[in-house]
């Protein structure tokens, strides 16, 4: 049923440009951002093509609602070029974000309407009739795993439901490109693999994603490539295979207990890189049994947990490990 979801046409005009194969549906070139004097995007470049999830990823602050926002028309850049599905934004904002689907940081449901009224209302924002969104409404509901909460109100809904009526809703006009801002933020472990497999699912059916999220493992999971952010300056953009290979060794080891001082002693000659961060250690190396065989010394006076290096230390590598409120 999921394939019927995501298959079903809702008959709009058709996109201009990204139509075409390869064509990006979101292009940003040289894009600004400044409030009071400070610049808060700078330079930005990046390209959303078809079928892909793009990741942006990076600290509190450091852009990435504000790059979204821009992206959708909903606020003017300093300088910059944003074509969004083949339009000009923000010139033809509204009806670029007439094809596309969007789901927010905070949830927009309305708490007064039940599920499937959310569904119908959302419809009619991109005019659709009422029978094109009756026929949407039952697949869609599918697809959220909320068949059984359809007249439910949205206070009945715990969040993960409510992650997923959002997504759904998004859905209602079949858009090629979804916008996500952190999605799976507040949502348990199981929740967010649920979430996860419905994004998957829109990739396997050839949507775009553009993914915002602090979830350096959900990043790893969906996205061919992220861009890294920080202070609205691009750090770097690849695959997350491709960043780790590039920024960070192979091999981390972790630190921690009592004795964490004489193990970053020990440590410190014979990894190519050790940080700490509070009373956890973390030695960065390539060749990591020299390290774990010195650790071995301190017996019960240290846990060690030895993992091959992920997008987190790329992450935590090029914005630091500084606390961002």
């Amino acid at each position: 049923m999921m394939q019927k979801v995501l298959a079903a046409q809702v008959p709009t005009d058709p996109p201009a440009g990204p139509g075409q194969a390869g064509a990006p549906l979101l292009s940003v070139r040289g894009l600004v951002k400044r409030y009071g004097g400070a610049e808060v995007v700078r330079q930005l470049d990046f390209d959303i093509l078809p079928g892909e999830c793009h990741g942006i990823i990076g600290p509190n602050g450091a852009g990435k609602t504000t790059t979204i926002r821009l992206c959708l028309g909903l606020a003017a850049p300093d300088a910059g070029r944003i074509e969004l599905m083949g339009l000009p934004v923000p010139a033809q904002a509204p009806s670029a974000r007439m094809r596309v689907g969007v789901v927010t940081q905070f949830d927009s449901l309305d708490p007064d309407f039940t599920v499937r009224e959310n569904l119908m209302v959302y419809g009619r924002y991109f005019g659709m009739s009422e029978a094109q969104t009756r026929q949407r409404i039952p697949a869609l509901l599918q697809f959220a795993a909320l068949e059984h909460k359809a007249d439910a109100r949205i206070q009945e809904l715990s969040e993960g439901m409510k992650r997923r009526l959002s997504l759904a809703r998004a859905l209602i006009h079949d858009p090629a490109l979804i916008f996500l801002d952190e999605p799976t933020t507040g949502l348990d472990p199981q929740a967010r693999h649920l979430m996860w497999d419905r994004l998957k699912g829109l990739l396997q059916q050839g949507k775009s994603i553009l993914l915002t999220t602090h979830f350096m493992d959900e990043a790893e999971r969906l996205c061919a490539r992220v861009l890294v952010l920080d202070h609205g300056r691009r750090l770097d953009e690849d695959t997350p295979l491709a960043l780790i290979q590039r920024h960070v060794e192979p091999r981390v080891i972790e630190v921690y207990g009592a004795l964490v001082e004489q193990a970053q002693a020990l440590a410190t000659p014979l990894a190519e890189r050790v940080e700490r961060s509070g009373d956890t250690l973390f030695a960065y190396a390539h060749a990591p049994d020299a390290v774990l065989e010195a650790l071995q010394a301190l017996g019960d006076g240290v846990r060690v947990l030895h993992r091959p290096a992920n997008l987190e230390d790329v992450f935590l590598k090029l914005t630091g490990r500084q606390l961002r409120d």
